[in-house]
């Protein structure tokens, strides 16, 4: 199981315990669940990690678009703004360098 690291289940902790509403599915994805789980791994404990990843990958979404609205702002009141071509440059020599430690190159 994955180890409750986000705001929002380290707050659940304090709070006390609560429960998910019951969730109805068809035999076919029940299955699937099933096929996947890892030894001592019961289902619950798997759509307890799938529910937890989630919050965690919409929280991540969430700021990303906060940090991008942000930066439009910043660069609306400055005036400053960096082309599309010197951020793909940037990327192709991060890549580059990335490539090349990988490779022993470096």
């Amino acid at each position: 199981m994955v180890a409750a690291t986000g705001p929002l289940i380290a707050r659940s902790r304090v709070i006390g315990r609560s429960t998910l509403p019951p969730l109805r599915v068809n035999s076919e994805l029940r299955a699937a669940a099933e096929a996947v789980l890892r030894d001592g791994e019961s289902l619950s404990g798997f759509v307890l990690e799938a529910v937890q990843l989630n919050i965690e990958r919409r929280e991540v979404r969430r700021a990303f678009i906060e940090r991008g609205l942000l930066a439009r702002e910043e660069a609306q009141v400055s005036g400053q703004y960096v082309s599309s071509d010197e951020v793909l440059a940037r990327l192709d020599a991060s890549l580059a360098r990335a490539r090349a430690v990988v490779d022993g190159t470096r």
